[in-house]
């Protein structure tokens, strides 16, 4: 008998309504649902095979412990007596830092990965977590919390609204974006300029959103943070700061003006292999908008000073006047966001209240670089001992982090290991525990984080 439900896409972060058509128990279809008042029926490819990933035959339905050296089905009892089997002698024998949590990109996707991670965290007692947010966002995490005191305040591009976006190291056309919840993303940059916005695209490479901007700029690559800070010297130079209503909220106009004094278009130009007169205009054409905002993405994150670039395009949304403005880059609030606003700068945020032990890397967010994970396994120091048992929770980093060849064998060397994963992948084969999660379709679900940083409350 075939019926119909509604839902939520759960496969990225633009978070769009979803007709399903169910027969029996199985999804066979996936449309979008027109009467969704966020996406408006839109959706993608990923969407799209909605049903195929929910009924994939390669998923794993139920748990898997190795016995004889082989991973082999087991009952659910089985398996978590194994896990605290496992688990228990780590923690005695070593302490509970010995026992390292891997948490990857999906946790942010279902509620239990947002509801139940930091329950797992306290009850380990261990400061050994690595996140795949450390691989491609931490640095905006950073600098927001050093900026505005939380580093979960990241402000959201009005794409609806805003006379002039200017995409540093973003590609929607292609990735529809992230940290920024908007549905249709290419859409709405088609929009902007149809109602006589303008689109500038700072990227090394002539993306799909490069060809669709007003004004291309190919910078070299990992030199953005140069060229924002060119960006910001012009404004100064040229008396084009204009903080507006911001004005009695910021601090520390002057010191950054003395940061950036050496930084002029000229100075920088053959190191970002982008004109003066070119970076002059990027400054100018921002200033002199109605509304403009400023958005970095991923590509400003995974270079040199990345937190740096991160905090730029901040700088340059404040000075402009544009930041906290309809048309600008706002602060949106979920429904569910029951955070008070932060009290500013230095509250609320501190970075580097344990390090890696081997590298001495800061935790930020109570959160360990994902790169030192395999050195955090396979290297000895005085400091303490190395990682001896791991989670691995909705992760893959042999495939997905740096340096995947030396993890795939440091894991190899782990007392134990447990993986949550459907599939049987790089990471999870090295498991002695394998704990498949139910498929979407059995799954609830709410977009606690997302909705913190939709384009619409």
């Amino acid at each position: 008998m075939s019926r119909t439900a509604l839902r939520i896409c759960p496969l990225c972060e633009a978070t769009c309504g979803l007709t399903l058509t169910i027969e029996d128990t199985r999804v066979t279809g996936a449309r979008g649902d027109r009467d969704d008042v966020f996406s408006k029926g839109f959706i993608c490819p990923k969407g799209a095979s909605f049903g195929a990933v929910d009924g994939d035959p390669d998923r794993l339905r139920t748990p898997l412990v190795r016995r004889d050296g082989e991973l082999r089905e087991a009952t659910w009892e089985e398996a978590f007596d194994a896990v605290a089997a496992g688990l228990r002698p780590v923690v005695e024998r070593h302490g509970p830092h010995a026992v390292g949590v891997v948490l990857g990109n999906p946790n942010v996707h279902t509620m239990a990965g947002a509801l139940y991670p930091q329950v797992l965290l306290g009850a380990l007692g261990t400061r050994s977590v690595f996140t795949a947010s450390t691989v491609d966002q931490m640095p905006k995490h950073v600098s927001c919390g050093l900026l505005y005191g939380d580093a979960n305040a990241i402000p959201v591009p009005d794409l609806d609204h805003t006379d002039h976006l200017l995409l540093i190291g973003a590609n929607p056309l292609e990735s529809n974006g992230s940290l920024c919840t908007a549905p249709d993303f290419p859409g709405k940059l088609k929009a902007l300029k149809a109602r006589g916005g303008t689109l500038t695209v700072i990227d090394p490479r002539r993306t799909r959103t490069a060809k669709l901007a007003d004004r291309h700029i190919a910078v070299r690559p990992g030199t953005d943070a140069l060229l924002l800070a060119a960006m910001t010297h012009v404004l100064f130079d040229e008396h084009l700061v204009n903080l507006g209503e911001l004005a009695p909220h910021v601090q520390g106009v002057d010191e950054v003006r003395a940061q950036v004094r050496d930084f002029t278009p000229e100075a920088v130009a053959e190191a970002c292999d982008v004109t003066a007169a070119e970076i002059r205009a990027l400054a100018r054409e921002l200033a002199a908008a109605p509304t403009a905002a400023v958005y970095g993405r991923i590509g400003s994150c995974t270079v040199p000073h990345g937190t740096l670039a991160s905090w730029l395009v901040d700088v340059l949304n404040i000075l402009t006047g544009n930041l906290d403005r309809p048309g600008g880059a706002l602060f949106p609030q979920a429904a569910t966001d029951r955070t008070p606003w932060p009290a500013g700068p230095g509250h609320g945020f501190a970075l580097g209240r344990w390090h890696s032990r081997v590298s001495q890397y800061p935790e930020a967010k109570g959160e360990l670089p994902l790169s030192a994970l395999a050195e955090e396994i396979d290297t000895a120091t005085a400091e303490g001992e190395p990682i001896r048992a791991l989670i691995a929770v909705a992760s893959n980093p042999v495939l997905s982090a740096p340096d995947g060849t030396r993890l795939d064998k440091a894991l190899d060397s782990l007392d134990f290991m447990v993986s949550v994963d459907p599939y049987l992948n790089e990471t999870a084969r090295h498991a002695d525990v394998v704990l498949p999660p139910p498929p979407p379709s059995q799954s609830p679900h709410h977009d606690f984080a997302f909705n913190t940083l939709a384009v619409r409350n």
